[in-house]
């Protein structure tokens, strides 16, 4: 849609309308609603990046800053079951029941509900999957959806040993609620991890560090902790380089026998889903990919891609509540496949273009799903065979007439949903003219937005004037995501706020020490280690050019640390920031340094007389007021 020319008073309304299914999980029905975009991490250049990605410059509010728009939802359902349980892990709601199978909801705006994703759960009476199919007999074509619940799971006796690789996110975006979120997920899953099993871990942000570089370690009780350890110092901080850690996951010695289980948790903040997900499915039959999406807004198209082509399953962790029962979830689905080998046969109706061509192991309690046509009447057996823990395991649903109604008519748009997802998940590893062409035609036919025939929002404005200008409107940071999720290593073209300084993980640590006198501060306190140190530019106004400012900041990053050094006291791990207020002349020269918030008091001071002796590049024309940031993270 083309959106422009508003001048003051005018009101667009935009109506979206879509057709999905709500798979049940475990007999939970889930409805999700994303209300936000979280900030996304790149060190591609903007200026040869395409059109489809350059939204990634898009700037962000501080955390906490209130969003510059007010946000309601209300949701209306109608189960046609009644239902035994309506709730929300994400929001605070207002339920009205009409009915046992009706209800009205609405969101209660707290300030932050446009920040975080809407969540709404619900389960039926009986606590039973509603298995069965559904028909659509259609002018042209005719359609069909079946949903069979799977059989029950049955503990296998003795289970193949397993090689986890837990894959961390501890980037900036990760920083404080999300990172706290996932060291609680992982004290949880890998607690419970049996003594025969084998583990490693690999933590990433602007590099990665492994935890065994060699051969993964048996999980007992002092390498677990060991493991436990080393995640619960991470703090979060850098860039978001997901595809060298997945890679070198992947290359880690292989131990024969054993069957190796992949876990990544992130909140997905990247702009590389498509080299992901080719990564991953370059490596189907070595390994089962479980993705965890940490946050109250994570991507969730990199979450559910990765688990897709991986073959495993997506799980998101709202918050560090949710941590025990979601390790639970995952300890469940692993410890034994429901159905694995499944094929689906059709006797007497006349089927095609079905959808998923080939149904993936099932280790989950959730219904088997398939879209397709069928011509002439409807009529004779859709038959699903697999395996279980306990045997062989085979289901019949006969097919009849009168399954099929006028109101089934969302089956042809989930029929071309489901073709388009697969045609689009392949275009991403290569793209074909045919398959484009393909996605192009289904996108048209059954007026639906794809790649290649939906529009994009035009964000240029006509004043008054007559000038046309660019509008970029600010997003506010997703619930409890600190401002380090725009930071990257140099100025990325997700991070167009400010710059960060990174340092490589390892296990050991390697951060810069600065001490003084033997291992005292010039004020004889104790040394103390910084970990990290990050500079942001807030703000500039006046004729200085941003990437003038920051370049020269960068070069200076050696003297605000010696200052920081000067400034710790005490014991303790801890984060200090101070955010200034300078003044710039023509010349260079900073004329007036002024602390606007400080959590050192007078403190800082050494910092400020060092960024008072700053000289920048010069602008030949008026003074420009600069606002920055600079925080650091020590420990002693």
């Amino acid at each position: 849609m083309n959106v422009a020319n508003i001048l003051p008073g005018d009101q667009i309304q935009v109506v979206l309308r879509y057709t999905e299914l709500i798979e049940p999980e475990e007999t939970v029905y889930e409805f999700v609603y994303p209300t936000v975009v979280g900030p996304r991490y790149s060190k591609a250049p903007a200026a040869g990046a395409p059109v489809t990605e350059r939204w990634v410059e898009n700037p962000y509010l501080h955390s906490g800053q209130a969003a510059p728009y007010r946000f309601g939802l209300t949701v209306d359902i109608d189960t046609g079951i009644p239902m035994a349980q309506l709730t929300s892990p994400s929001h605070e709601i207002a339920v009205e029941y009409a009915g046992k199978s009706r209800a009205h909801v609405v969101v209660k705006d707290d300030g932050t509900a446009g920040a975080k994703d809407f969540v709404l759960r619900y389960r039926l009476a009986g606590g039973q999957i509603q298995t069965g199919a559904l028909l659509y007999h259609g002018k042209d074509e005719n359609f069909f959806l079946l949903m069979m619940e799977p059989p029950a799971r049955v503990q296998a006796e003795a289970v193949v040993p397993r090689e986890y690789i837990f894959i961390v996110d501890v980037s900036g975006s990760m920083h404080g609620f999300p990172l706290e979120i996932s060291k609680r997920l992982m004290e949880e899953i890998i607690a419970g991890l049996r003594a025969d099993d084998l583990m490693n871990v690999i933590l990433f942000s602007g590099g990665s560090a492994v935890l065994a570089d060699g051969q993964s370690l048996k999980a007992t009780k002092a390498n677990k902790e060991k493991a436990l350890n080393w995640i619960r110092a991470q703090h979060g901080g850098g860039g978001t380089e997901i595809l060298p850690a997945l890679t070198r996951a992947l290359d880690l010695p292989r131990t024969e026998g054993v069957s190796r289980v992949v876990v990544i948790a992130t909140d997905g903040y990247v702009s590389v889903e498509p080299q992901v997900f080719e990564l991953i499915r370059g490596q189907l039959g070595q390994a089962n990919f479980f993705a965890f999406g940490i946050g109250s807004a994570v991507n969730r198209h990199i979450i559910e891609g990765m688990a897709r082509v991986g073959r495993g399953e997506p799980f998101v962790v709202l918050t560090q509540g949710e941590a025990p029962k979601q390790a639970d979830r995952f300890r469940r689905y692993i410890e034994s496949p429901v159905l694995t080998n499944i094929t689906v046969t059709f006797k007497g109706l006349k089927a095609r273009e079905v959808e998923p061509v080939a149904v993936p192991d099932l280790f989950a309690l959730r219904p088997v799903v398939v879209f397709g046509k069928y011509e002439g009447e409807p009529a004779g057996e859709i038959v699903i065979n697999g395996k279980t823990a306990a045997g062989d395991s085979r289901r019949v649903i006969r097919i009849a007439s009168d399954m099929a109604s006028p109101g089934n008519s969302a089956l042809r748009l989930l029929w071309a949903r489901q073709r388009i997802m697969q045609l689009s998940d392949l275009n991403l590893l290569r793209e074909d003219d045919a398959r484009v062409q393909e996605v192009t035609g289904l996108g048209l036919r059954y007026s639906l937005l794809t790649q290649y025939t939906s529009f994009v929002a035009v964000d240029k404005v006509k004043r008054a004037d007559g000038e046309v200008v660019t509008v970029k409107q600010p997003l506010p940071l997703p619930a409890g995501v600190s401002d380090l999720a725009v930071g990257g290593v140099a100025r990325s073209a997700a991070a167009p706020m400010g710059f960060a300084k990174s340092l490589a993980l390892a296990p050991e640590s390697k951060a810069l020490e600065v001490q003084h006198e033997g291992g005292k501060t010039a004020d004889n306190s104790q040394a103390l280690k910084t970990e990290r140190i990050e500079v942001r530019v807030v703000d500039v106004k006046g004729d200085l050019d941003r990437g003038a400012i920051e370049r020269a900041l960068r070069a200076k990053v050696q003297e605000l640390e010696a200052c920081c050094a000067k400034s710790l006291t005490g014991k303790g791990l801890t984060v200090r920031e101070v955010t200034y207020r300078l003044v710039v002349r023509a010349d260079g020269a900073v004329d007036e340094v002024r602390a606007v918030t400080t959590t050192l008091g007078d403190k800082a001071e050494c910092l400020r007389k060092a960024i008072q002796a700053f000289v920048f590049p010069q602008s030949g024309k008026g003074k420009t007021e600069v606002v920055l940031t600079v925080v650091w993270r020590v420990t002693s």
